[in-house]
């Protein structure tokens, strides 16, 4: 059976720059992608075109290549990413300059349709989440670099394989276990052990730990792996955790496909190799996704510092003195939110353990309302307010924020074309059936464990969980490594239960999704992340660590489970 070797060298802008070249020279290689896109970076590259119209991609990624093009040229790998951002035809550009410049014959290729800009005039950027059939279709005709701007994640994976392969726009099975793979191989070490909630329990080198790599087959099923002797770790665990990064219920949809993560089997097949097989997949639903990025106006912060004794108190007074001075400069902001963070102890061996935080923000669309009028009003309490004042840092100048939605457009509002190394365009046809999305029937759940002695103890000591953001709402996958925790959790950890460890999302619908293949429960908070990560509603404002916080929640654990 054929094998397509694919790797990954990027999970985001800002990713460690020496990926690209560790993946080329640290093994067998077909193919090496790079994810560069965000939410917030579609945000960043949108203000990045503000001021000068002919960036708005990802300059990282030209670095890189300058580096490294020479490497991918003589080993025959081809190179795909979606660095291209706002401007993928830009970027194409700027990398045949550089092939040129360096004599390196290579040819390049990019994607485009997604900029729905024109519809939506008052965003700074609209775009639709394309699938990977525009990558394939550059791939056919012997590209070398291909280059696209808002393609969904695991596009950057189907794409390859639907040329390498042959597969046609109906082979839903194998077109849903390349989503997979490409969904796993997306953030990047993230599947090699990075962010991963039992890490101290391996031995392997954590410091600096490979990028992940899957070995695919023409039915669809892969293998999960690094390059040897890199660091870090793929085990099920791992696979298991990115898996529930970012998605939601069984059902998890794209341009090209419905993946069925309900279907999906993993088993380990040797050291720092995971199996994936079972991927089911069904049509995609009849609309695509579409980021929209605005403005949301402008905001502030500044953090009080609250030393020793009467914290309440003290965070009493400065309230009512910044708000009785905005009262009086008739200056108050449209939104100011404050939070008491008690990091403070009694009988603290150091001043910063003695000390609380209040922070305040705020937010308006007029700067000046978030600049003098807060910088004014807070320094101005120096010598008069509560005794010990002091502040982390004096209020700057206000800076601008961002405001995400997503809403849905018909799959032919969107012109998908691959413009080819010799200028061809070559239109992308839209899915050719379509399915209306709906959750599937909850599965039936394990049987319970029978009744023992339990003991308090934090939830982390028998589960796993990753965490992250889809625009204002967050995701909690939770997970266990055996079937007797999985007995006790898919029964304990209700949505209920979920909002009662987390009390912030207690007044916010929770939907609890059941994966008993992966012995898993994902958990979706809504509304919890205000208008998205650039908004910096709350203090984890992507909620990475989210599940890390379920997991040093305490409750009954069956002893047997410890």
């Amino acid at each position: 059976m054929t094998t397509l070797r694919i790797g990954n060298a990027s999970g985001f802008y800002g990713d460690r720059f020496e990926a690209m070249r560790e993946m080329l020279t640290g093994g067998e290689l077909d193919v090496l992608t790079g994810d560069y896109l965000a939410e917030l970076t579609m945000l960043i590259l949108g203000r990045d075109r503000l001021k000068d119209p002919a960036s708005g991609y990802a300059r990282t990624f030209l670095r890189q290549l300058e580096e490294c093009l020479g490497l991918a040229h003589e080993r025959s790998v081809k190179i795909v990413t979606n660095a291209g951002g706002l401007n993928p035809a830009g970027l194409a550009d700027a990398v045949r300059q550089l092939a040129d410049r360096l004599g390196i014959p290579v040819r390049v290729a990019h994607v485009e349709g997604d900029d729905l800009k024109v519809s939506y005039p008052d965003s700074l950027a609209a775009h639709a989440y394309l699938g990977g059939f525009g990558i394939a279709d550059c791939l056919r005709e012997g590209t070398d670099v291909v280059v696209t701007g808002r393609v969904t994640d695991a596009a950057l994976v189907t794409g390859p394989a639907a040329a390498h392969f042959g597969w046609g726009p109906r082979e839903y099975d194998r077109l849903a276990g390349a989503v997979v793979a490409g969904h796993v191989l997306e953030c990047g070490t993230q599947a090699t052990g990075g962010n991963y909630a039992f890490f101290n329990e391996r031995a392997g080198d954590l410091r600096h730990p490979g990028f992940p790599l899957a070995e695919l087959h023409e039915d669809g099923t892969c293998v999960i792996t690094k390059h040897p002797g890199t660091g870090g770790f793929v085990d099920v665990g791992t696979v298991t955790a990115q898996l529930l990064y970012e998605t939601a219920g069984a059902r998890y949809a794209g341009p090209d496909v419905t993946a069925r993560l309900d279907t999906i089997r993993l088993t380990q097949d040797g050291p720092d190799r995971v199996r994936i097989e079972g991927v089911r997949g069904e049509a995609p639903p009849p609309t695509l996704k579409v980021g929209l990025n605005r403005l949301g106006g402008f905001r502030n912060e500044v953090a009080f510092v609250l030393t020793g004794l009467d914290i309440e108190a003290k965070a009493a007074l400065v309230r009512e003195q910044m708000e009785a001075a905005f009262a009086e400069a008739k200056s108050r902001p449209g939104e100011a939110r404050w939070d008491l963070v008690r990091t403070d102890r009694p009988d603290a061996p150091t001043e910063e353990t003695a000390s609380a935080l209040l922070r305040l923000v705020v937010r308006d669309r007029d700067e000046a309302m978030v600049g003098r009028a807060l910088s004014g009003a807070a320094v101005e309490l120096a010598l008069a307010s509560y005794p010990g004042f002091h502040v982390l840092a004096p209020p700057g100048k206000g800076a601008p924020y961002g405001v995400f939605e997503d809403v849905y457009v018909p799959h032919g509002a969107v012109d998908h074309v691959a413009v080819l190394h010799d200028g061809r365009r070559v239109p992308v046809a839209p899915a050719h059936d379509t399915l209306v999305l709906e959750n599937l029937p909850s599965p039936e759940l394990p049987e319970p464990l029978p009744g023992g002695a339990t003991r308090r103890a934090p939830l982390g000591l028998v589960a796993g969980a990753r965490s992250g953001d889809k625009g204002g709402d967050a995701n909690v996958g939770v997970w266990v490594r055996t079937d007797e925790a999985w007995r006790w959790l898919a029964h304990e950890l209700t949505a209920d239960r979920f909002r009662e460890l987390l009390p912030e999302s207690r007044d916010l619908p929770v939907t609890r999704h059941v994966l008993p293949n992966l012995r898993a429960l994902n958990f979706v908070v809504e509304g919890i992340l205000g208008a998205g990560v650039a908004a910096q509603h709350r203090f984890d404002p992507q909620a990475k660590a989210l599940g890390e916080w379920l997991r040093s929640r305490h409750l009954d654990i069956p002893e047997a489970l410890l």
